[in-house]
């Protein structure tokens, strides 16, 4: 089986340790850093399986399927599988928010 290599861009990254901080602030250290490994275990299963992940509703209804998403509830995370077995991850965040407008602005560059 091939193995893909996880690239996690600088965005994503930005976003992992802004909902580390948003965790650590509200609830406790602890939980934010169960957040965190359960979100990198994750993002470590696509290695194996990258394309598991459905293509996002809100990128399909711009008609775009060049990206995928995985979750660790609520947080998604979006990535793209690349040429020579690499996984791009492009975003991490809180599903509840206005994720439409998210990927629009960040992704889609509306």
């Amino acid at each position: 089986m091939k193995k893909f290599a996880i690239v996690v861009d600088a965005d994503a990254e930005h976003d992992l340790e802004e909902i580390a901080v948003y965790i650590a602030e509200h609830d406790s250290i602890e939980r934010a850093i169960h957040v965190t490994t359960k979100i990198e275990q994750t993002l470590a299963t696509l290695a194996a399986f990258p394309n598991r992940g459905a293509h996002p509703k809100e990128l399909i209804d711009y008609g775009n399927r060049d990206f995928r998403e995985v979750s660790f509830k609520p947080y998604r995370i979006l990535y793209r599988v690349l040429p020579k077995e690499i996984v791009n991850v492009v975003l991490i965040a809180d599903g509840r928010r206005d994720m439409r407008t998210l990927l629009a602005r960040r992704l889609l560059g509306a």
